[in-house]
């Protein structure tokens, strides 16, 4: 049996993976000269974490490595409310230290000055400086989206093997989608750990990241269980 301790240190691994894999790529990888991933480079990388981490630390815990996906799980049925403080915490915890180490490495640069590790906002911090209604309404429809995924992908009558995989390309997706809008969310651990080594800015909007993501991964789960729950859930 898989006790609390292996559950949270998954997650925690998981969620620094995430956030290291994923911020890490558009601070040191998106704008190197020449050779820069740029966006799409730095959707593929988020969505590489999120496939890599379900298969390397999924069967221990889940695989959520995100406090809105968790609270998703839970609304669905697919997951203890009892469990939802701990994985939280731990996800949480694994974003910070990523940002930590993340902000370390980029301050190694010679002159650098690292003043933001691909931190989320919205007005004048948004990368396309869409308004704060726009952010919301991005981060709630994708979030919502990526829990219908996520729980569809993993029913019973899904194809076995692949939900790592079809989750790591719908968050690829949806990166493409919303960098230019918010730089991405959809994850309110992975906004925190950035945030905190960021702009001030950054913290003062961070409420928005976890507010629309909670609220689209709650509409998720409820459409989920109201039109396309199966008899096996």
């Amino acid at each position: 049996m898989t006790s609390n301790i292996q559950k949270w240190s998954a997650e925690c691994l998981g969620t620094f993976w995430l956030t290291f894999g994923g911020c890490g790529s558009a601070v040191l990888a998106a704008a190197f000269p020449e050779v820069g991933i740029g966006l799409l480079g730095v959707s593929l990388a988020f969505g590489l974490t999120v496939l890599t981490g379900a298969y390397a630390f999924g069967p221990i815990s889940g695989g959520h490595f995100n406090p809105a996906v968790s609270v998703g799980l839970t609304v669905a049925g697919r997951f203890k409310a009892s469990e939802l403080p701990g994985y939280i915490i731990a996800q949480v915890l694994g974003a910070i230290v990523a940002a930590g180490l993340l902000y370390l490495i980029a301050s190694g640069k010679a002159g650098a000055q690292v003043t933001d590790l691909a931190t989320n906002g919205f007005g004048e911090h948004s990368p396309g400086k869409f308004s704060m209604l726009a952010a919301l309404l991005t981060e709630v429809v994708l979030t919502a989206v990526f829990l219908l995924v996520i729980l569809g992908s993993t029913t019973k009558k899904a194809a076995v093997g692949f939900a790592g995989m079809s989750i790591g390309l719908c968050l690829t997706l949806i990166h493409l989608i919303s960098i230019p809008v918010t730089n991405t969310s959809v994850n309110p651990a992975r906004s925190t750990g950035p945030a905190l080594f960021g702009p001030a800015i950054a913290l003062e909007q961070l409420w928005l990241f976890w507010l629309a993501p909670i609220v689209g991964a709650v509409i998720g789960a409820l459409i989920h269980r109201a039109l396309l729950r199966g008899d096996e859930e």
